[in-house]
């Protein structure tokens, strides 16, 4: 980046984060995770045990609280703060004189257009990804007989050094230096249009190439190897015979109109936001128009970072890119609409990237936001504005995060 501005711009896009979702019978469990994100039981400052009370509201309806698993094909482990996900294998298409190279792909499925196939596959289903198919952010596959995908093109490299220096103390943000540890080529984005099976758009990000089933297969037990596979892989296995392949991801925390959420970050548009995330870097989703938010022909919903929020490990108002370089946790960033809560839900997020203004800070109205009206009440207010005092609003940053977990 040429500036400071833009790379603050990109910083603040890619710590995005995620929250994963349990059941009520298991809130006592969450309380022995002793994580800062997770619900309390709510036996506490009751009369009565946990054992006492009943299931959460959304057991009997997905939009009351409670706690939801909405990407239904994974199984989440809220300890672990991981899901794992069904594994599945493609090729990239040849050319015309070598014919399709065996070229092994292996990716998930997450998210898709296709309401009929969201429901029977568990995925998440997003209207908004028909319009993300009217530039060069979707690229084409076609089904093949053995239910494998062939891909027209599009690869990444996970061989890169993923660095990252810190920026001086008291801002860490914006870093010295940065480079992310994968990156896709020319052709790479992680949405795909099956052209030979209803043109449906599925997000299907790559999460190792060009390694074989018999080199993953030592990954089963852990420990991968992250110049084969996707920074986020804590384990991933290809399965033998007729055993299915898994691979287990690791999630990030985050907030929606108030409640803790988990999801899976993934890709971004741009090489910084990639390398804060540990991330694939796809120049093609920069394609993506943005700052349109919920008009008509818009793919994308926004996501609001913030630039300096508090900060300390142990304060519970703590939140922003300073917090997350400074103390190594999620920044807790604030997505909009997920499933069972807006219609408008898409894994496409649009950074619209938050600064406290000095006025603020000295008033000490810097404190942790849960909801984007609250942000963008802050906003309205002149509290929050863009980097630089611009007005506040998208930074053009696209980061691709499918919703894992509602943990309220």
């Amino acid at each position: 980046m040429d500036t400071n501005f833009s790379k603050a711009k990109i910083f603040m896009v890619t710590a995005v984060v995620a929250v994963v979702f349990i059941s009520p019978t298991t809130l006592l469990s969450f309380a022995q995770a002793q994580t800062e994100f997770q619900p309390p039981a709510p036996s506490i400052g009751a009369k009565v045990p946990l054992s006492y009370f009943g299931p959460p509201p959304s057991t009997f309806q997905p939009d009351l609280v409670g706690p939801l698993k909405l990407l239904r094909a994974g199984q989440v482990d809220v300890n672990a703060n991981t899901v794992t996900l069904p594994l599945y294998h493609g090729q990239i298409k040849g050319n015309s004189t070598t014919g399709n190279v065996a070229k092994n792909i292996w990716y998930v499925l997450t998210d898709t257009n296709d309401k009929g196939n969201a429901d029977q596959l568990g995925l998440n289903f997003s209207p908004k990804l028909t319009y993300a198919a009217v530039g060069q952010a979707v690229r084409v596959a076609t089904l093949e007989k053995d239910t494998s995908l062939t891909f027209n093109a599009g690869t990444v490299d996970f061989s890169s050094n993923h660095t990252l220096v810190p920026g001086a103390a008291p801002n860490a943000f914006p870093p010295k230096t940065f480079s992310p540890g994968s990156v896709g080529d020319k052709d790479y984005t992680p949405l795909i249009r099956i052209q030979n099976a209803g043109n449906h758009i599925y997000d299907a990000p790559i999460v190792a190439a060009n390694v074989d089933a018999k080199r993953l297969s030592t990954f089963c037990n852990g420990n991968p190897d992250h110049s084969l596979v996707h920074d986020k892989v804590l384990k991933i296995c290809p399965g033998t015979g007729t055993s299915t392949g898994t691979v287990t991801l690791k999630l990030t925390q985050g907030f929606s109109f108030g409640r803790p959420v988990l999801y899976l970050s993934l890709d971004s548009s741009n090489p910084l936001a990639a390398t804060l995330e540990d991330v694939t870097y796809s120049v093609r989703l920069g394609d993506i128009v943005t700052g349109h938010d919920d008009s008509f022909g818009s793919a994308v919903e926004r996501l609001f970072a913030f630039v300096n929020g508090p900060t300390g490990k142990d304060n519970p108002q703590r939140q922003g890119f300073n917090s997350a370089i400074i103390d190594g946790l999620d920044a807790l960033n604030v997505l909009g609409s997920i499933p069972t809560i807006g219609t408008d839900y898409s894994p496409l997020w649009d950074v619209n990237l938050g600064v406290w203004t000095q006025k603020a800070l000295v008033n000490h109205y810097e404190s942790r936001l849960t909801g984007e009206f609250e942000v963008l009440g802050f906003a309205k207010e002149g509290w929050i504005t863009g980097p630089g005092g611009a007005p506040f609003g998208s930074v053009s940053i696209i980061v691709n995060c499918p919703i894992v977990m509602r943990l309220l």
